[in-house]
């Protein structure tokens, strides 16, 4: 039997989802949807897990923030202590209400770079690397719903093709693959 994918295109993202809630009811499961923005409640309908990118973040913030004080007190405390404006430079505890802008700054910076970095890689999105959306158009206005027979074991690819014929679709593309 052929490998098949189904590129199933729309023009509106409403449609798109009023279209992908049907199939996933017939039981079809959507690989991936490609779209120019955010399309807000498309997940949970096509089965996409949440994202683990907010507990990369929270590690991101917490190396900052380690960082910071640690940064901090060997500036400030151990390497070369000043007295400035008074304040005491013993400890780095007398002198924390000092340091928490700059820690949070810093936290900041880390949480914000190191998920950036994260959500490249992850997705396959670094400069030189070729795009790997099917159809460029989904840049600008229109919408790619991919299905593919490999995850509909339960159906033909007849079965499928006639199913996505009934949506509001404008264009569909199927190709084989290995």
């Amino acid at each position: 039997m052929s490998k098949k994918v189904f590129h199933v295109m729309f023009d509106d993202e409403e449609k798109l989802m009023h279209s992908a809630e049907g199939l996933v009811e017939k039981g079809i499961k959507v690989k991936d949807v490609y779209s120019p923005f955010p399309i807000h409640g498309l997940d949970p309908i096509i089965g996409v897990k949440r994202t683990r990118l907010a507990i990369a973040s929270f590690m991101y913030a917490s190396t900052g923030t380690a960082l910071a004080l640690l940064g901090m007190w060997y500036f400030m405390i151990s390497d070369w202590p000043m007295n400035i404006g008074g304040k005491p430079s013993f400890s780095l505890i007398e002198n924390l209400p000092a340091f928490i802008p700059v820690t949070f700054e810093f936290s900041v910076l880390c949480g914000a770079h190191g998920m950036a970095i994260t959500y490249l890689l992850r997705n396959g999105t670094l400069p030189g690397v070729p795009a790997s959306n099917p159809d460029p158009r989904t840049t600008d206005d229109k919408f790619v719903m991919e299905i593919t027979t490999d995850e509909n074991h339960s159906m033909s690819s007849e079965d499928i093709e006639a199913l996505v014929r009934d949506t509001d679709m404008i264009e569909l593309s199927i190709k084989d693959y290995e």
